[in-house]
């Protein structure tokens, strides 16, 4: 036997083999399963495309020529979706010209039928090799998830966790952007140095300018003693800098300049100190739309986003909404003392087809709600729905208020202009141009409040 096999103490690699020859894939499936595979096979595209979908795999072994989707449509669906994963492709009717336009689009290798057997398992194990393993270490224990765009995601911030490069994290409000960047600095060589995060929309610019950089004794009213500033409280480890699309551009070119100098000058002060940190930071605004109205330096951009990671929201992953709820309801209850240990499955159902507009911080307010009110072991449907239809279910962060308040106070201006942007202009104190840029960024048109009225 091969000395690539699998030995009995590491973990089986998740092959799905994809063919409409019903005898080879039973015989394909046998003989990769005694190497060592924990195979799953399918006789066609789409059964792929559906198992795919909340499944995690490996690696995908695939015919060519099948009926409906064949290989090479799979593996554009694959590629669509899980962009990471490895497609190999066998055919009997293989050809130079067919193998390089394969590999040319992507696909991991190209093997021609009848395959050699110690040729496929040799590409199986590379192929293994180069995506690694579903299962991820003790840095990344804070986040739930059995998602395959979550894992996806995770292993995507763990191959990147030991680079020094900056990281933006993308993604709306309340998907878990700082549990993100304080996995990927656990995962880095610089998780014993200090993890320091900042909210760039929640204070003034000058106190945030303050807090970034620090200040010298007397640089204004009121500092009465020396601030070292979180840039060096963070040095030799990692600084978060939440909603960063907040900043503003003032302070974004003294961002900049620190990030490009590795060093810092505090206010007040006329004597610059050299530091080493690593960036990370997040947005749920659309920083490009953000460049296009000089809102964002586009140099500071690139800066930035060195890699970015986009956090799906928890809809777009609501097979871990029954994974999260156990979660939260046995550290809400072991946290108040409360003997509650489930919930009922229809109350589960309604958790699963809730909306979820705030995200993951929304479900832990409905579930801390549950665990608070409910009088039983395990929660009822009722106590759900209850929790779900309370408008203070869900309590916003100051940038969400802010943007909902910034979207009520122009509809209702529109409206009372009947959609003329030059009065609405005039009575909300600012210039034709600030409105058209607040309207974009809302997604809002005027002729629509015209045609309303």
């Amino acid at each position: 036997m091969s000395s690539t096999n699998i030995s009995p103490t590491e973990r089986k690699p998740k092959l799905l083999i994809v063919d409409d020859d019903e005898s080879l894939l039973r015989l394909m499936s046998i003989r990769l399963s005694s190497e060592g595979f924990n195979v799953t096979s399918v006789d066609s595209g789409t059964q792929a495309i559906r198992l795919l979908f909340h499944t995690p795999f490996d690696v995908v072994l695939s015919d060519l020529r099948m009926p409906g989707m064949d290989g090479l449509s799979l593996f554009d669906e694959i590629l669509h979706q899980h962009p990471d994963l490895p497609v190999i492709i066998m055919t009997a009717h293989g050809s130079i010209k067919d193998a390089v336009a394969a590999t040319q689009r992507g696909v991991f290798s190209f093997l021609t039928k009848p395959v050699n057997h110690d040729e496929l398992r040799k590409t199986l194990f590379q192929a293994v090799a180069q995506t690694g393993s579903n299962e991820l270490g003790d840095w990344s224990a804070d986040i739930i998830t059995r998602a395959p765009d979550m894992i996806r995601l995770l292993k995507q911030a763990e191959q990147i966790a030991p680079k020094n490069v900056s990281v933006l994290i993308t993604g709306a409000s309340g998907t878990g952007k700082e549990l993100l960047a304080k996995a990927i600095h656990k995962a880095s060589d610089r998780k014993d140095k200090p993890f320091v995060a900042i909210n760039c929309g929640a204070m003034p610019e000058n106190l945030l300018e303050s807090e970034l950089f620090g200040h010298a004794k007397g640089a204004f009213t009121g500092a009465v003693q020396a601030n070292i500033g979180l840039f060096r409280e963070a040095n030799g480890g990692t600084l978060f800098l939440d909603e960063i699309g907040d900043m503003p551009v003032s302070l974004q070119v003294k961002l900049l300049r620190a990030l490009q100098e590795r060093s810092i000058r505090p206010v007040g002060s006329a004597t610059s100190i050299d530091v080493d940190v690593r960036i990370v930071s997040a947005t749920h605004n659309n920083l490009k739309e953000a460049m296009e109205e000089q809102r964002f330096r586009e140099d500071l951009f690139y800066r930035l986003n060195v890699v970015e990671l986009e956090l799906p929201s928890l809809k777009e992953r609501f097979e871990d909404i029954p994974l999260l709820a156990d979660h939260l309801l046995k550290l809400s209850a072991k946290k108040h003392g409360i003997n509650v240990r489930k919930f009922a499955n229809d109350a589960m159902n309604l958790l699963t087809k809730a909306k979820w507009p705030g995200n993951v911080r929304q479900l832990v307010n409905v579930v801390e709600r549950c665990v608070a009110l409910t009088t039983s072991k395990i929660i009822p449907a009722s106590l759900v729905e209850q929790a779900l239809s309370q408008e203070t279910q869900y309590w916003p962060t100051l940038t969400e208020a802010r943007d909902s308040f910034e979207y009520k106070y122009l509809c209702r201006l529109l409206q009372l202009t009947d959609g003329n942007v030059t009065k609405a202009s005039e009575l909300a104190g600012r210039n034709r141009t600030d409105m058209h840029k607040l309207m974009k960024k809302h997604g809002l048109d005027a002729a629509e409040f015209r045609i309303a009225n």
